[in-house]
């Protein structure tokens, strides 16, 4: 009984403490503010809104095959993947690895046709992006990465799997977060990235670092078609990274200082920490969930158990997904938000994320699932209706 009850203790208390986290992390600066309704159809021309409607039914439905061919050969291969170990002679955690490792070679093969046609669907709408060879070499390299990691995550499940058995999740959990830190740490100096040529664009970027108090490098993508930028690093490494057509027309330089802006903004508000964050939120009980599920094939200190390990990774990644995408979305806000107090422009920003529509063919307003599950930034008319807000506030506070 005093085992009972200070098991529920310790499981009260964890749950607490999410729940303390979780209300951490879900905080913003975003003031509470009532976004205006913004009329689309008023906003674009009818034959650009036909236009990005129908290239997004084509990224959703390759999105959606991919996803359930994905699914179904995780489910195949944790039928019968088991099987392979027979010809491996390579013991207990060499066994456990090729599995894992021939899994994710099979997802990589399933899903290789739908990348080429993603990259067919962009090029037939002139949307830029990576070409056919890009989309296959590069997927074989992010492989690579993925065996790495994968390597190292069975090592590290099996081995506390071998000394504390179905409890391996408490302390396989935290070395996890660990490898994510280090991952948010490390991969800022992996990617190539040029000083900015421009010295009028690098005085105006000064500008807002000082603004916004964020003194970090900022680099330009040369090699790619899109316009875009992010922000990552943590420490001595965050920096912004530009995707040169953003700086290039039809984008003016009030619209480039908006983006600089937000990606700075993400920084400020310490964004990639937050992540994080939230990923150590769901570590936690990931792990547990895949104990409990692998618990059939004797845990996972068999090797019997990867290929079921990997499609309830799978699985738990997808019915995560609506989930992460709100986390995402509050941080992008703030990020919006950051930049509008920064630049005090709201006609930039607007300006800004209507170009987005006809030159990426986004969907200002996309169907409701595809907001839940697919989108990870509030919707352009939602931007768009935020700069409004913004412009509405400074009004009233005047």
């Amino acid at each position: 009984m005093t085992r009972r009850v200070a098991a529920g203790a310790a499981l009260a208390a964890a749950v607490a403490g999410w729940a303390v986290a979780i209300h951490y992390l879900s905080r913003t600066s975003v003031p509470p503010i009532g976004l205006p309704h913004v009329d689309t159809g008023r906003l674009f021309p009818h034959a650009v809104l036909e236009r990005a409607a129908h290239y997004a039914r084509g990224t959703r439905a390759w999105w959606a095959l991919g996803t359930l061919a994905q699914l179904g050969a995780l489910a195949a291969y944790a039928r019968f993947g088991a099987r392979w170990m027979r010809e491996s002679a390579a013991g207990r955690l060499g066994t456990g690895m090729l599995l894992g490792m021939l899994g994710f070679a099979l997802v990589w093969a399933v899903e290789l046709p739908f990348d080429v046609l993603k990259v067919w669907w962009r090029h037939r709408y002139g949307i830029g992006g990576s070409g056919y060879l890009a989309a296959t070499v590069g997927n074989w390299l992010a492989l690579g990465g993925t065996f790495v990691f994968l390597c190292v995550a069975l090592a590290i499940v099996m081995g506390f799997a071998r000394l504390v058995r179905d409890w391996w999740w408490l302390p396989a959990a935290p070395c996890f977060v660990g490898l994510a830190l280090l991952f948010a740490f490390v991969s800022p100096w992996l990617l190539p990235g040029d000083r900015i040529g421009d010295a009028a664009l690098r005085a105006r970027a000064a500008r807002l670092q000082r603004i916004e108090d964020v003194h970090v490098p900022i680099r330009l993508l040369s090699g790619v078609s899109e316009p875009n930028a992010f922000a990552t690093g943590l420490g001595a490494s965050r920096r912004v990274f530009l995707w040169r057509p953003i700086v290039e027309p039809p984008f003016t330089a009030r619209e480039v200082d908006v983006v600089i802006a937000h990606e700075l903004g993400h920084l400020k508000h310490e964004h990639i920490w937050r992540q994080v964050g939230w990923y150590a939120i769901f570590a936690f009980p990931g792990a547990f969930v895949i104990a409990r599920v692998t618990r059939r094939r004797g845990g996972m200190a068999q090797p019997e158990a990867v290929p079921l390990a990997l499609l309830a990774l799978v699985a738990l990644g997808l019915l995560h997904l609506p989930l992460e995408n709100v986390i995402t979305r509050r941080l992008e806000a703030e990020a919006d938000w950051s930049a509008l107090q920064a630049t005090r422009d709201p006609a930039a920003a607007t300006h800004l994320f209507e170009t987005f529509v006809p030159q990426t063919l986004s969907e200002p307003s996309p169907p409701t699932w595809d907001y839940v599950l697919l989108e990870n930034h509030p919707t352009i008319a939602q931007r768009i209706a935020m700069a409004r807000a913004w412009r509405q506030r400074q009004g009233r506070t005047r």
